[in-house]
């Protein structure tokens, strides 16, 4: 019988500094003896993956009850990519709420802010759910213990290794070197001995492995099931694989990746809006979490709440970077009524302050893998292609039926010209990247792989200085690990 130590808050569970009475109760997030299930069966396996995506929902309160502090209430995603950019500011009104908001927001923030506290933990616990269950789908005797069919088992173990890698593609970009951390921690010893930051190449060498291996074991359609359709398909697992080529700057492995994806049914919507209202019946969405109301256990969209309360509101600098009548600016946010469209899935205010709301979470969508798609090619010299992906991108905006039902007048959203600069061609990706895919936790991490993002936070007025780049390892990891676990050099 096996005692697994949960990761999620896998230095946590050492806690040099607990109080007398504490070390005389169970470790926090230890699985008892009782909990522990000695043959696993179909339902264990099933269980242990689907929990593994719970940790990707913007469902309140997941880790914590309502520890705002902690950065656990949801996932972090908003406050670390958007707010921190130039894109977002934390209310429409300004106030005293939420004050580790603002630090991020200022770049005052230190290593125990609840911001990179909540990122931490949310991805290693989605790393400790499916540690466990990749433990399982490769057990050798696993189809006769459990009798699991060969491709259910394959199409779990190709979902579980996507997660892991998406879990770790977090991270890594986030905190630069982190603990890599592929199996059940079982004992304290073994807590302390994965408690040691490797260099984050390794990490980039395991994420593109294991999502070959996921690309190959899910099944070669759009959907992996076509019951469940919120499950990872092989085209989330060939566009995460293009995302990792693109950020380690790959530049040739790209658009061979993404040019896969239209085989398997992806395509741009014909309207923008489609993605963020559609119940995977659109031919963009990739990879996004099926949010659903009145489900048990909760699966609603929590972070429609917050916005209820008077959160996450647009910058006049992002207002302004919309060329005039772009009909993705008003879907995106609406001033006049202080409802940020995209996050609600509606135009109408429709799920602002549901705690419970429907609309899913995009993760993934064909428009951002094409802008991929460009980039590597105008970094790799063909200029005329990556100019055509734009325009392609600008086209269909511009015959989007804007939210009063009309199509934007004509000369909106012209063509980008010819052009063989490198440079002008990355000014207009810069600039399509950020109308195409705001509010969608894009912003910071291009800012920053551009290596433009000191300069841009400057120019804005924000602190952003060099140790920015990445965020510090939570301060009470580090303490619990008794220092095994280094921090990010300037914190």
């Amino acid at each position: 019988m096996k005692n697994y130590i949960k990761i999620g808050l896998f230095i946590s569970i050492i806690s040099l500094t607990a109080c007398e009475d504490e070390l005389t109760q169970d470790p926090i997030g230890l699985t008892t003896q009782e909990q522990a299930n000695t043959t696993p069966t179909i339902a264990t396996i099933e269980t242990a993956v689907k929990s593994s995506y719970d940790l990707l929902s913007n469902r309140l309160n997941i880790l914590g009850e309502w520890d705002w502090a902690g950065g656990l209430v949801f996932q972090n995603d908003y406050i670390l990519q958007d707010i921190a950019s130039d894109d977002m500011k934390k209310k429409w009104v300004t106030d005293g709420d939420q004050p580790w908001i603002d630090d991020i927001d200022n770049y005052t923030f230190t290593s125990t802010n609840g911001g990179p506290n909540g990122l931490w933990k949310y991805n290693y616990e989605g790393i400790k759910r499916l540690n466990i269950a990749i433990e399982l789908l490769t057990n050798p005797d696993i189809e006769s213990i459990t009798g699991i069919t060969e491709a259910r088992k394959n199409q779990l173990l190709g979902e579980a290794y996507f997660l892991r890698s998406y879990y770790y593609f977090s991270l890594v970009t986030n905190f630069g070197d982190v603990p890599l951390i592929l199996r059940p921690v079982k004992t304290y010893q073994e807590a302390f001995e994965v408690a040691v930051r490797v260099d984050k190449s390794e990490i980039w060498d395991n994420i593109k492995a294991e999502l070959i291996l996921s690309k190959d074991l899910l099944p070669n359609a759009k959907y992996s099931s076509d019951t469940e359709k919120w499950r990872v398909p092989k085209g989330a697992a060939i566009a995460l694989l293009a995302k990792a080529q693109l950020y380690t700057q790959n530049w040739g492995e790209v658009p061979g990746l993404v040019d896969q994806l239209p085989a398997l049914g992806y395509s741009l919507n014909a309207n923008y809006f489609d993605s963020f209202t559609s119940e995977y019946n659109d031919n963009e969405v990739i990879f996004s979490f099926d949010h659903q109301t009145n489900a048990t256990p909760r699966r609603g969209n929590g972070i429609c709440a917050p916005l209820g309360w008077g959160f996450f509101a647009p910058s006049e600098d992002f207002l302004n970077a919309f060329e005039a009548n772009d009909p993705r600016k008003l879907y995106t946010v609406d001033v006049d009524n202080q409802n940020v469209n995209k996050m609600l899935g509606s135009i109408d205010g429709t799920n602002k302050g549901n705690d419970d709301a429907p609309n899913n979470k995009v993760y993934i969508r064909y428009a951002d893998a094409l802008l991929w798609k460009a980039e590597a090619l105008n970094e790799t010299g063909d200029y005329a292609g990556a100019i055509a992906i734009i325009n392609q991108i600008r086209q269909r905006a511009r015959t989007t039926v804007d939210v009063n039902g009309e199509v934007p007048p004509a000369g909106t959203l012209p063509d980008r010209p010819a052009s063989t600069d490198m440079a002008t061609v990355k000014n207009w990706l810069i600039s399509e990247r950020r109308v195409e895919l705001g509010f969608e936790n894009q912003r910071m991490l291009d800012l920053k792989r551009w290596g433009i993002a000191q300069e841009v936070m400057q120019a804005h007025g924000k602190n952003f200085l060099p140790r920015h780049m990445l965020y510090p390892i939570p301060q009470s990891e580090i303490d619990a690990s008794a220092g095994t676990l280094t921090q990010n050099e300037g914190y």
